[in-house]
């Protein structure tokens, strides 16, 4: 599944076109491309999908959807070994 997940910028490279930067997703952080929210400014919360940022979402909006996925057990599927993941799906461990 590929959720779009809700992250904090933490960095902004504004050398490379397209604009990305570095988000946190509850520890976990990735590159992202920000060309869809070129205003949005370091320790804002943005939702991000296959690698882009789509729009901002406020931090208590995206702090709530962090601790659902987090329950749920979506940040680790999504972010998680993909290697261990199969492996746990295939009975393996």
């Amino acid at each position: 599944m590929c959720l779009a997940v809700p992250g904090k910028v933490v960095a902004i490279d504004d050398s490379t076109d397209p604009l990305t930067g570095l988000v946190d997703f509850g520890g976990v952080q990735k590159q992202a491309c920000l060309e869809y929210v070129r205003d949005v400014r370091v320790g804002e919360y943005v939702i991000v999908h296959v690698g882009f940022a789509l729009q901002r979402l406020d931090e208590e909006s995206a702090l709530a959807s962090l601790r659902l996925f987090e329950e749920l057990g979506l940040l680790e599927e999504e972010f998680g070994d993909a290697w261990e993941q199969a492996a746990k799906e295939a009975g393996a461990q």
